[in-house]
């Protein structure tokens, strides 16, 4: 296969090389794309060199498949040009999300909707990928009647210049302030700008993308995201609330069974998911399973993943190798 990867030169981008490497594809040439400002930059992927191009460069290269971690804009403007080239595009962006005719995967969930039409193929926000992850299960045998959902979300989510922010502080240096204010030693209770209702763009993807990946429309969803000063992954404190009653024995041999899903849940040798044990892995961990007692059919869990990995690049990656074995990508 040939790949073009756009916003090669970016956080994700480099994580998306990462997984790629790692991954089963058979992987002949990598044709990286970014801003005219990273033009000529050397991208390293499986001891070869690649001069990262421009983007209407990388189309007329004609690659069998496109990964776009470059932000919306780009996405918006471009993912159309490669589709109409009949290049299928995996774009790690908010564009295409919840556009009516595109399709939001996360290949463990519904993978199976995607046919050699679908050029371009929405990969669902970081926070959202691990919620659904252990949602889906848990709805089809229990059916969800409420999400309340509190994110701890890795300043990686950011990007690099949050990183540098973050380091610059801890070494007591000046950053470039990309958060408005200072993330080291502190919690922002904002993920994204804010909407005029209040809630961040980040707290209403979480809503609206799990109303659509689990196929539940009028889903009860709400969600409060929290930037921390964490270098690993997102954590999410869940509230569930079921339509049927549920015995947590069950719960956790359901979750201990669900492909990607890693139960982490023994309070008494103190094992439970934290986003330092996350690192670098591509499972969405679950623990701190109880009962809530404050209201009839409800549960608690606590859910960690790597947002670069299973919440970006690796859930991207795991797309593509689901096109290249339907054979869609060929077709």
């Amino acid at each position: 296969m040939r790949i073009a990867l756009v916003g090669a030169t970016g956080l994700v981008g480099r994580k998306m090389l990462e997984v790629l490497n790692e991954s089963n594809l058979k992987i002949s040439e990598i044709i990286p794309a970014a801003s005219e400002n990273s033009k000529g930059k050397i991208i390293h992927f499986q001891g070869n060199d690649y001069v990262v191009c421009t983007i209407p460069e990388a189309i007329a290269a004609k690659p069998d498949a496109a990964l776009f971690s470059a932000g919306g804009s780009v996405s918006l403007e471009w993912a159309p040009k490669f589709a109409e080239a009949g290049i299928p595009v995996i774009d790690n962006s908010s564009a295409w999300r919840m556009h009516e005719d595109i399709k939001l995967v996360v290949p463990e969930i519904n993978a199976n909707l995607l046919t050699a039409k679908d050029k371009i193929i929405a990969n669902p926000n970081c926070s959202t990928i691990q919620l659904v992850m252990v949602l889906n299960p848990l709805h089809k045998k229990y059916g969800l009647k409420r999400v309340i959902v509190s994110t701890y979300q890795s300043i990686t989510g950011t990007g690099a210049k949050a990183v540098a922010q973050f380091e610059a502080e801890r070494n007591g240096t000046t950053p470039e302030m990309i958060y408005k204010y200072t993330i080291d030693k502190n919690c922002i209770p904002q993920c994204d700008v804010f909407a005029e209702d209040g809630y961040t763009k980040e707290e209403l993807k979480i809503v609206n993308e799990t109303r659509k990946i689990l196929g539940i429309p009028n889903l009860l969803v709400t969600a409060t995201a929290v930037r921390v000063p964490v270098v690993g992954g997102h954590s999410e404190s869940v509230n569930l609330e079921f339509e049927n009653e549920f015995d947590l024995e069950d719960v956790r041999n359901l979750l201990s069974n669900t492909k990607g899903v890693v139960l982490q849940d023994n309070p008494a040798s103190f094992s439970y998911p934290m986003p330092l044990l996350a690192h670098d892995k591509d499972e969405v961990f679950v623990g701190r399973i109880r009962r809530d007692f404050s209201h009839p059919k409800s549960l608690n869990l606590w859910v960690v993943s790597d947002n670069l990995r299973k919440g970006a690049a690796t859930n991207a990656v795991q797309i593509l190798e689901y096109l290249n074995a339907a054979a869609i990508v060929a077709d």
